[in-house]
């Protein structure tokens, strides 16, 4: 290739000198310069075809080489810990709702009624802040269940909080969070989708509060565990009044099966007025399914003075992976004078009662379930000798986890 650029490069430029010349002979000396300007031509050539050499066994080279070499142009500005640590926000929830129909009723107008309803839908975001916070904001959505308004699913705010971790194994709740009455209680029993625990279901108390709540473990060995609130007293509303709510529950955990709980809450009402509730608890937990006992009395002071006591028990057994028996009975021993405001189940207000629940589930996969039950209210004699007629409430309920 050298010898064929200096001839290419030669006939240029003799060919230029003899235009240049006109065709004149060229001398001794105009041959020598034209033959020096060749080297030198050549000389540069072979420097840029050096350097082009160098510079593709330079990008070939080894691994952390070439990743040094490119990682100014992939380097972008970021957040370290977000791109790091953060887990972003995680989204869940779950919805449940029936085909009622009420067979029978005490109360005439209900009788006969049936339909389809949603009775609770929720949509849950967590988010993970650090190793010491972390919070979650609950939305949920319901039907009325009065048999009457045709309101259309509001979604409201069911839970609303930040959770410090502030020590090994107590945590601190600030905002609207689950409350100590609800909570252990109705993480056993394990089927809202079908019917609330006693307290909530009677309206003596309510599973959520908006205040200050603390919880932890009482023992390095976590036997004795406890949960204080203080709150508002006014569920998932806004409060109304200067009075608050006290709650602490104390559990003990003997061993993995057994879990036992005593439980008090005090609430302050406007004019003197205040309720006070007391509750025990004890639950097994095996293989095979779970029962649960539930005792609680509460004192209601104010126009009129009430002393209510209830009791609850029921259980759960497991026949396969994929079916289980569920069946309840409670007490009411005295007339609940707020039962025919209660959603979806009215009772009646002025005698005492027995609720017997009874079903199966059927777990068609991990997110749905389906639940064929039956509920049945049966009330004592009135004064006069006479009863009312017992409620009868067969339902097809749907689970959904998403």
């Amino acid at each position: 290739m050298k010898y064929g650029v200096s001839i290419i490069l030669m006939c240029v430029g003799i060919g230029s000198s003899v235009w240049a010349q006109q065709e004149q002979t060229l001398s001794l000396a105009q041959i020598d310069h034209l033959l020096r300007r060749i080297e030198t031509l050549e000389q540069t050539v072979q420097k840029l075809r050096e350097q082009v050499q160098f510079k593709n066994t330079t990008q070939e080279s080894s691994p952390a080489t070439s990743f040094a070499a490119v990682t100014p142009i992939m380097r972008q500005p970021q957040n370290r810990e977000t791109s790091v640590t953060d887990p972003g926000v995680k989204i869940s929830g779950y919805l449940f709702g029936d085909y009622y129909w009420m067979a029978t009723h005490h109360d005439s107008n209900l009788e006969d009624r049936n339909g389809f309803w949603v009775r609770r839908a929720y949509l849950t975001l967590d988010k993970e802040l650090s190793s010491d916070f972390d919070m979650r904001l609950r939305f949920e959505m319901k039907s009325a269940g009065d048999f009457s308004s045709k309101s259309k699913l509001v979604p409201f705010i069911k839970d609303a909080y930040l959770r410090w971790k502030f020590a090994d194994n107590h945590q601190a709740y600030f905002g609207m969070s689950p409350t100590a009455t609800w909570t252990l209680v109705n993480g056993i029993w394990g089927y809202l989708a079908v019917e609330r625990t006693l307290l909530p279901l009677q309206r003596w108390g309510s599973s959520r509060d908006l205040g200050i709540a603390l919880k932890g473990d009482l023992t390095a060995n976590r036997k004795v565990r406890y949960h204080f609130m203080l709150g508002n007293g006014s569920h998932t509303g806004t409060e109304t009044n200067s009075g608050k709510k006290v709650q602490l529950g104390l559990s003990f955990h003997p061993t993995d099966p057994v879990t036992m709980q005593v439980y008090s809450d005090y609430e302050a009402l406007p004019m003197g007025a205040y309720r006070r509730t007391l509750q025990g608890f004890i639950a097994l937990r095996r293989d095979w399914g779970r029962i649960g006992l539930q005792y609680a009395h509460q004192t209601r002071h104010g126009a009129t003075d009430l002393e209510l006591d209830a009791l609850s028990l029921w259980g759960a057994w497991n026949f396969s992976p994929n079916l289980s028996l569920f069946a309840r009975y409670d007490r009411n021993f005295d007339p609940n004078p707020e039962g025919a405001e209660i959603s979806y189940l009215p009772f009646a207000s002025t005698v005492e009662s027995t609720l017997f629940l009874g079903g199966i589930d059927l777990e068609i996969n991990r997110s749905l379930h389906l639940m064929p039950n039956v509920e049945v209210i049966r009330y004592d004699k009135r004064k006069d000798g006479k009863r009312l007629t017992t409620d009868l409430i067969p339902r097809l309920t749907f689970l959904y986890n998403y």
